[in-house]
Formats: structure tokens, C-alpha cells, sequence
């Protein structure tokens, strides 16, 4: 286990959940669910149960360390990474394992976002603790497939042969990004299909020869800091080596082309929580459908299917809704059909533009 380690990544800024989720607070620092503990607190309590926690690294906006620090009391300065400026996954997985292959060179790496939610948490242990061993042995790429429930094109989907590698882990044949309905429809239906949770497990040796084969220029400029990780100009060195950064994902920089990747399909019951519908969609709801969280206060007529979400003591009355979003934060209170709320990223720019920042 001493050779374990997890990258949380915990940079976004979940737009799609405004205004609950703003730039200055996002989402992962917010407690969406009404559990009594932010995402982040519960994507770190779940991997303390499967690495050391001082082998626990979080990378994030530097706007955001100090958050961070605060939620999470139990890491230390050094595990707490900052990024001058968001430039997608890739830079942030070379700067973590660049860092981490310089503190232990055979370090096994599990990396993860950290607002997404898990149902399974024992399976969801069993699986990564099962995907570092076999990272270790076999030299390979390894990324957690979600066997999918319906032919949804909000995620990316990824293809796997019948060629395996200690039985459960398959090769890779393809990634796809969000398809139109009918590919998707097409993609569930073959039975060779899994959604791409952006949950990644390799050796640190490993992807740093994928970075040095399919993102040389990236690898290089993480390369230069090797003598200079983990001591006190680490942070001049980072300022400086992002802005070199192309902003690309590790999905299309590295996975979509090494030839040593393999999924491993898993059910333990996952979400994104990418939009407040999901949200509603693990909510408690009454007998006509409405989930309301956190209030007590809210008074529904001839209303059905609603998604309330409003400050504590705030007295709410709907009549003759079905299938909308309620939401009210930070002085903003929005109000939007389910069926439109992929237009939430759409309405938050317009807002910025008519109003500044204020409001986001």
C-alpha cells in the first residue's frame, strides 16, 4: 500500500451548477447532496480507505488551495497542488506524477475527479485497489469503465475488445465523446460500450513513458522541474511551466492514442453530477416526484416532478409546475425546465457579459 498514491483533480468550476456553484466556491467545495460533507470530502474519505493519507495529493486552482486546506485539514502543504492557470487534465496528471515519481519511483497512481458520486463505496475500493495491483504488473494504462444504464450522450463512451488482461480488464478499442442519441442508442444496445468515468489508475513509470512517446514537448517541460519537486521553488517552477502548457485532456493527449490501455467494465453505482437533473435524479423525492433540498419550507400546488433547491428558512410556494429547476443562491434565483437546463452554461455567459462578474 506504501506504493499507492491518488491525484484528486479539483480544479473545475461546475458551471453548470450555478448559482449554487460559483467561480469564488464551486461545486466540489459544496455539499450538493444534503450529506453533511462537500464532494471533496467524500471523494478523499473514500481513498484514505485505499492509499496512506500522506499519499493523498489534491490538484487544483490556486484560487482554490487555500479552500482546499480548509476542508481538507488533514493534508499537508506539500499535497495540496496549485495551478496558475486551467489548462485541461493533461498538464495537471504530468505535474502530479512528475511530482510523485520523484518522491517514489514506483508509485502506483489511481487519478480521479473529485465531485463525483459513488454509491458502492466497497466496490468502488475493490475495483481501484484491484486496478493499481494490476497497473503495477503489467506496465498498462487502465481506465474505469461505468457499464451503461440508458443511451445517454451527455458522457464519452469507450470501446473494449474481447482481448483481456488477467480476465477483467479489457483492451481498448476506441473513445468516443458524447455521441447524438442515435449512436448512442446503437453503442448500449452492441453490449461493447462503457461511459467514460475520467477515473484513470497506471504506474508512475508508465504514463510518464506515454507522456515522453504521445506529449514529449508537455513531458519535457515537467522534466526540467524534476530536481526542483517537492523543495521550495516548486511553485516559481509551476508559474512558469503552465503557461508553456498546450490545455489539453489526457483523454485525447495520451489515452485516445497509447496502445497499452485497458478498461475495467464496473457497476458501483456512479454519477458525474453533472447537472442539476442528476442531482434530482438521486434526490428523495415525494409521491408526485418533487425533491426539495434543503428547505422545509416549501408549499407545492398541482405541482409535479420539481427540483427545489433554496437557502434554509426561505418560504417557497409553486403552482402548476412539472419538470422545472428552482434554484436560489448568492442573491440569484433561477428558474428553468429540466428539458433546458444544458443551457445553464449558456445562461451563466450571459449573465457575465450583461452584468460582469458579480453575478458568477
Amino acid at each position: 500500500m506504501k506504493n499507492f498514491y491518488a491525484v484528486i483533480m479539483a480544479g473545475g468550476i461546475g458551471s453548470r451548477f450555478w448559482p449554487i456553484s460559483r467561480t469564488a466556491h464551486p461545486k466540489q467545495f459544496l455539499d450538493i447532496l444534503g450529506t453533511g460533507k462537500t464532494l471533496i470530502q467524500n471523494t478523499f474519505d473514500r481513498f484514505k480507505k485505499i492509499v496512506p493519507v500522506e499519499n493523498i495529493f489534491v490538484v487544483t486552482n490556486e484560487s482554490y488551495v487555500e479552500l482546499v486546506k480548509e476542508q481538507l485539514p488533514e493534508l499537508s502543504a506539500s499535497q495540496v497542488l496549485g495551478e496558475p492557470i486551467m489548462r485541461n487534465t493533461a498538464p495537471c496528471v504530468a505535474y502530479a506524477c512528475h511530482k510523485i515519481s520523484m518522491i517514489n519511483a514506483d508509485a502506483s497512481i489511481v487519478v480521479a475527479p473529485s465531485d463525483h458520486l459513488i454509491l458502492n463505496e466497497q466496490e468502488f475500493i475493490s475495483d481501484i485497489t484491484k486496478s493499481l495491483e494490476v497497473s503495477t504488473r503489467n506496465k498498462c494504462l487502465i481506465t474505469l469503465g461505468i457499464k451503461p444504464s440508458r443511451p445517454d450522450t451527455g458522457y464519452g463512451y469507450i470501446q473494449f475488445t474481447s482481448e483481456s488482461l488477467e480476465d477483467n480488464f479489457h483492451k481498448v478499442k476506441t473513445f468516443t465523446e458524447k455521441p447524438n442519441l442515435e449512436l448512442a442508442k446503437t453503442f448500449v444496445q452492441s453490449g461493447e460500450f462503457l461511459w467514460n468515468a475520467g477515473i484513470f489508475v497506471w504506474s508512475a513509470q508508465s504514463i510518464l513513458n506515454a507522456f515522453e512517446k504521445h506529449l514529449p514537448d508537455m513531458n519535457d517541460i515537467f522534466k526540467e522541474g524534476e530536481s526542483i519537486f517537492n523543495t521550495e521553488e516548486e511553485h516559481a517552477f509551476i508559474q512558469n511551466a503552465y503557461y508553456q502548457c498546450t490545455n489539453i485532456s489526457i483523454d485525447y493527449g495520451i489515452m485516445e492514442k497509447a496502445d497499452n490501455v485497458y478498461v475495467l467494465p464496473t457497476d458501483f453505482g456512479w454519477s458525474d453530477l453533472g447537472t442539476w437533473s442528476s442531482v434530482y435524479d438521486l434526490a428523495e423525492k415525494d409521491y408526485v416526484g418533487n425533491a426539495v433540498i434543503p428547505s422545509d419550507k416549501v408549499m407545492m400546488y398541482d405541482s409535479s416532478n420539481c427540483m427545489v433547491n433554496v437557502p434554509d428558512g426561505k418560504l417557497v410556494v409553486l403552482q402548476g409546475l412539472d419538470d422545472f429547476i428552482i434554484v436560489e443562491a448568492n442573491n440569484i434565483l433561477m428558474i428553468c425546465p429540466k428539458s433546458k437546463e444544458q443551457s445553464v452554461k449558456q445562461i451563466v455567459a450571459d449573465v457575465k457579459s450583461r452584468f460582469g462578474t458579480d453575478y458568477i
